[in-house]
């Protein structure tokens, strides 16, 4: 069990009897150059203070606010003595202790929020599943319609037209009327588009691409509720691994999609995964719209304790990035005016290249180059994301100790960003001297692992350089990212026509991944940005 002292400006005390901790226990600290502690004579490599019994504090200084973590105290023996404290004269604010206590392990897993963002992985399992059954459905579609691999990519891609629309208005009308509202509707959409899409292929080529299209609609407000619900749940500390937790909901259903599709495929024919997806959509939507909530104080099962818990650590952020103005029509030429927005768009851009590159054509590349059967070739195309959906896990809690350790959050994002473009960047230059099949699905299982780590980067970045606005720059990002992934996913299929072969292009995009993942390293920041003066 953790407490926690939430010090604001500095705290001068009498005598050193003034501020005492019964027994000897350990003070953390998250940056330890901006707090002096004069009367401390031991300390650790991991930035902890040690009180030994009967010693005090004489005066705590710091910079700036700070958390001072008590650890390992048993709920019952705390004992917290602080008295004769008085303000410095030069401050001007006065100063304030508080103890929070920080929840373990159990308390975090059985919490509300940890509910919420496990629905929201569902639903983003869903969100992929219901995306990903094209791929696998396309290679009997084009053998048995006679379609070319360049106008493959096209009915592919008809997806992307629709996902072009909706995320700026998405994004907005998330930030306007939160996360439940706009998550149910888009899930009732694209579950309801994906049922019919059987029908629509049978009728005609246009239908078929309209309710591809109507799919790409819907999804597209997915990613920006799961930011907006997540900002609104978790506390700064805890954000990456909630992060975490729903984007391996995303990956794992790539894993669902190219694994059963197949199957349900040879019991119920070419649509059966279009049906099945289409009705488990609804199935979430009963559970979400009865057990969840957009923000926590509206939540009916939530403890007191979870609740203050909550708004304690978002108390400072929440006073800080309140919004100025809350006109309908958001700011674009301020968001656009500053570097740091243009670092996560391309990152994004560049992300959902590779992503959509991966998800659309290995399939195919698996069965065309290592003449594999489809079952054979989704089931190496599912392995990477299994492992994206792992490290992406790992990857948030990495990078929340970084945090709590005193890393700057701007070295973090720069850190996490590094190894999910750098990586993939890598192993895909490997994939193309691959000579089997296996050989080449642990390469594309190492870069699409090492991606996950991006998710920790740009992604949760979003929320740190425009908290009022994360929704709609989030709309922003996903937009100019769809236009990459339609470049990428068409202009694939016409690449390979015309050369050839896969490898030229996926040297292309290990090549971009390098040059986005310098672009963001240079011009990134984890702090938030005054949008209200254009640059």
């Amino acid at each position: 069990m953790c407490y926690s002292f939430s010090l604001q400006s500095s705290i001068h005390f009498r005598n050193r009897q003034a501020l005492k901790i019964h027994g000897d226990r350990p003070i953390s600290i998250s940056n330890s150059a901006t707090l002096g502690f004069p009367s401390l004579p031991e300390r650790d490599r991991r930035g902890k203070y040690f009180l030994r019994h009967g010693r005090g504090v004489e005066s705590l200084r710091f910079g700036g606010k700070i958390a001072v973590k008590l650890c390992d105290i048993p709920r019952h023996r705390l004992r917290v003595h602080c008295s004769d404290a008085r303000r410095n004269d030069a401050e001007e604010a006065a100063a304030a202790v508080t103890v929070t206590e920080q929840p373990d392990f159990s308390e975090f897993i059985t919490s509300e929020r940890v509910k919420v963002v496990a629905m929201l992985a569902l639903a983003l399992a869903l969100c992929n599943a219901d995306r990903v059954v094209m791929s696998v459905a396309i290679v009997p579609l084009s053998l048995s319609r006679g379609w070319s691999k360049s106008f493959s990519g096209i009915v592919q891609s008809s997806f992307l037209w629709g996902y072009l629309i909706s995320p700026i208005a998405g994004g907005t009308l998330v930030d306007r009327y939160g996360g439940k509202v706009v998550m149910a509707w888009g899930v009732a959409l694209w579950s309801l588009a994906t049922f019919l899409t059987p029908w629509a292929a049978d009728t005609s080529l246009w239908a078929l691409l309209a309710a591809r299209a109507m799919v790409g609609v819907a999804e597209g407000v997915a990613l920006p509720c799961m930011n907006n619900m997540v900002a609104r749940w978790f506390p700064p500390t805890e954000r990456s691994r909630a992060v975490g937790i729903a984007m391996a909901g995303f990956q794992l259903g790539n894993v669902v999609g190219l694994m059963l599709s197949p199957i349900l495929m040879s019991q119920g024919g070419i649509y059966g995964p279009f049906v099945i997806f289409g009705l488990s959509g609804f199935l979430w939507l009963l559970v979400w719209l009865s057990a969840t909530s957009s923000a926590p104080e509206r939540h009916p099962q939530i403890t007191k304790f979870e609740l203050e818990y909550i708004k304690q650590k978002q108390q400072t952020s929440t006073r800080e990035n309140k919004r100025i103005s809350t006109g309908v029509i958001p700011p674009f030429r301020r968001l656009l005016s500053k570097m740091p927005t243009w670092a996560v768009i391309v990152a994004n851009s560049m992300h959902s290249w590779g992503f959509f590159v991966i998800l659309s054509w290995m399939p195919i590349y698996f069965n065309s180059v290592y003449h594999v059967n489809l079952k054979q070739a989704a089931w190496f195309s599912a392995v990477p994301w299994s492992m994206m959906a792992f490290t992406g896990y790992l990857a948030g809690f990495w990078s929340d100790l970084l945090i709590r350790r005193g890393t700057s959050i701007t070295l973090t994002r720069k850190i996490m960003q590094s190894i999910g473009f750098i990586g993939p960047g890598i192993a895909l230059i490997g994939l193309t001297t691959a000579k089997r099949p296996l050989v080449a699905s642990a390469w594309l299982s190492l870069a699409v692992g090492l991606k996950s780590f991006s998710h920790l980067g740009f992604l949760i970045n979003l929320q740190e350089i425009a908290p009022e606005y994360s929704g709609v720059l989030h709309g922003m990002c996903l937009t100019a990212g769809t236009l990459a992934a339609i470049v990428g996913t068409v202009g694939a299929g016409f690449f390979v026509e015309l050369l050839g072969s896969f490898q030229g292009f996926i040297l292309l995009t290990a090549i971009l991944y390098l040059l986005s993942a310098l672009f963001y390293n240079i011009y990134s920041t984890g702090e938030r940005v005054d949008f209200d003066t254009t640059a």
